[in-house]
C-alpha cells in the first residue's frame, strides 16, 4: 500500500494531459471534442467502495481515495464542497419545494455539468421505468416509477448533501437530497431511510430502502429530479433501462419543466432539437417585443412642450430621449402635435 501512495503522490506531480500546453487551435479543437464527448457519451452506471482512505494533495479541494482492492481515484473533498450557498441558500429539511421561484425569471435554457472528471454517478435503481412522468389518471406525476422489493436497496444518483429524510405526505418515506450543480434528486416510498438532515452521501451509496409508504399502491421507487424546485423527466438525464447516465453537460430548457415534456427523441435528434429551439427562441422573441412595447411611453408635443421639461415630467434625461427618437438632439426644434417616444 505504502508503494502505491508513492506511485499516487508522484502523479500528482505530472500535469494532466488535457493541461499541457498546446497551439491555441490544436487546444481550442481538443476542447471542442472534449465538450463533446462529454454531452455524448453516456456514463456507465458503477458502485463506489465507501471503505478506502484519503489522501491530501495539493488542492485543498481535491483528495485522493485508496480503496482495498489496491485502486484510487480522485475525489472533491466533501468539507470544501459544502462551503458553497448552494448547500445553505434556500435550504430547509421540511419543504419539499424552498424556493418558490416563479417560472418566468428563469432563463430560458442553461448548462448543467451532471458530473465532470472528479463527480461520479450510480443509478438509483437499475430497472425499466413503469411509470413514467407525465400526467397520471388526471393527477400530475413528477417523477418515474421504477419497481422493486421491500428491503431493496436503493443508492444515492450522485455526490450530495440530505436536505429532507422525513415521512412527507403522499411521497411516504422520502430522502431529498441536493447536488453542487443545484439540481436535487427525490427518493420516495421507502421502508427505510439510512440518512438524516445534512449527511453527506456519495453517488453509490445505499441511502435507503425500498418500500411503498405513502400514497403507494405497492413497493416501488418515485424518483424525480428537479431545479430550483421544477420537476422535469428523469428520463432526460438517466437511461433506466441501461442505467447508465445520460450526458455529462446536459442543457435543460425551461419547457422540460412542462409536464407534457417528456423524453422521446434520441440524443442525436439534433435536426430536431434544432427546430423545436428556433420555434422556442421565436416565441420568446415575440414575448420580449410585447412587454417591451408595453413599457413604452409616448408624448404628443403641445405649446411650450421643451425637451429638458419632458424629461422632467418623465422622470428621464434628454439625452435619453434623444436616443429614442431618430434624428432627435437636444437642439431640435420640437413640432406641434408630434408623438415622440420618453420612454
Amino acid at each position: 500500500m505504502k508503494h502505491l501512495c508513492s506511485i499516487v503522490l508522484a502523479s500528482l506531480l505530472t500535469l494532466p494531459a488535457f493541461a499541457q500546453e498546446a497551439p491555441d487551435s490544436v487546444a481550442a479543437a481538443a476542447a471542442a471534442k472534449a465538450r463533446h464527448d462529454y454531452e455524448r457519451e453516456a456514463v456507465v452506471s458503477c458502485p463506489i467502495n465507501q471503505h478506502g482512505d484519503t489522501l491530501l494533495t495539493g488542492d485543498p479541494a481535491i483528495r485522493i481515495v485508496m480503496y482495498p482492492d489496491y485502486t484510487w481515484r480522485y475525489i472533491k473533498d466533501p468539507a470544501v464542497v459544502q462551503q458553497d450557498e448552494i448547500f445553505s441558500k434556500n435550504w430547509d429539511n421540511v419543504s419539499v419545494d424552498p424556493y418558490q421561484t416563479k417560472l418566468e425569471s428563469l432563463p430560458y435554457s442553461w448548462s448543467i455539468w451532471v458530473v465532470d472528471s472528479l463527480g461520479s454517478y450510480h443509478c438509483p435503481h437499475h430497472v425499466p421505468v413503469y411509470s413514467p412522468y407525465g400526467v397520471r389518471h388526471g393527477r400530475r406525476h413528477q417523477g418515474v416509477d421504477l419497481p422493486l422489493k421491500t428491503g431493496d436497496p436503493v443508492y444515492a444518483a450522485f455526490d450530495g448533501k440530505v436536505r429532507i429524510s422525513k415521512y412527507t405526505g403522499g411521497y411516504g418515506n422520502l430522502i431529498v437530497l441536493r447536488h453542487a450543480n443545484g439540481l436535487e434528486t427525490f427518493y420516495g416510498h421507502l421502508s427505510k431511510s439510512n440518512v438524516q438532515p445534512g449527511d453527506w452521501v456519495h453517488a453509490g451509496q445505499v441511502i435507503g430502502q425500498g418500500g411503498s409508504t405513502g400514497r403507494s399502491t405497492g413497493p416501488h421507487l418515485h424518483f424525480e429530479t428537479r431545479w430550483q424546485g421544477y420537476s422535469f423527466d428523469p428520463q432526460r438525464l438517466i437511461d433506466f433501462n441501461t442505467g447508465n447516465l445520460r450526458h455529462r453537460l446536459f442543457l435543460l430548457r425551461k419547457r422540460y419543466f412542462d409536464n407534457n415534456s417528456k423524453f422521446a427523441q434520441t440524443d442525436d435528434d439534433e435536426e430536431a432539437i434544432g427546430l423545436s429551439d428556433a420555434e422556442d427562441y421565436k416565441k420568446a422573441e415575440e414575448q420580449r417585443k410585447k412587454e417591451e412595447a408595453a413599457q413604452q411611453q409616448w408624448h404628443r408635443i403641445k405649446k411650450g412642450d421643451t425637451l429638458s421639461g419632458l424629461a422632467k415630467q418623465y422622470h428621464t434625461t434628454v439625452n435619453a430621449i434623444c436616443k429614442l427618437n431618430k434624428g432627435l438632439t437636444p437642439k431640435t426644434t420640437l413640432q406641434l402635435g408630434k408623438n415622440i417616444r420618453v420612454r
